[in-house]
């Protein structure tokens, strides 16, 4: 569990101590593939949570999902319509989604834990 939160920390400053600007033909794209990013870290957290995560699942999901946003994003370009706010709606729902039932998750975990500790007293 701590090698996560280790890149995150490494990243995070690796992204602060450089000066890197994305060029805004690619804004949309990146939005995207960030958002899809998300919502496969928040999927992956709650089937920790749920006890049902699979490495497999997880790693397939997150390039697929990355992949399909930005061939959506693409695929709007080429058309000449805004074709990525379909992902960016869908990737949107399923965050939230996916947020409040860790929420939730966290919440009757932690009521369960008070129940205990007040039954043993």
């Amino acid at each position: 569990m701590w090698l996560p939160a280790l890149f995150l920390v490494v990243g995070l400053t690796l992204g602060l101590l450089t000066n890197i600007t994305i060029p805004d033909q690619y804004s949309n794209y990146l939005s995207i593939a960030v958002l899809a990013a998300f919502d496969t870290l928040f999927g992956g957290i709650r089937a920790h949570l749920d006890g049902k995560f699979d490495d497999k699942v997880f790693i397939t999901g997150f390039f697929f999902n990355i992949s399909l946003a930005a061939l959506l994003a693409f695929l709007g370009v080429q058309l000449g319509i805004d074709l990525y706010l379909a992902a960016v709606f869908a990737f949107g729902v399923r965050l939230f989604q996916n947020i409040a039932i860790i929420r939730r998750i966290l919440i009757e975990k932690f009521n369960q834990k008070k129940n205990e500790k007040k039954s043993r007293k």
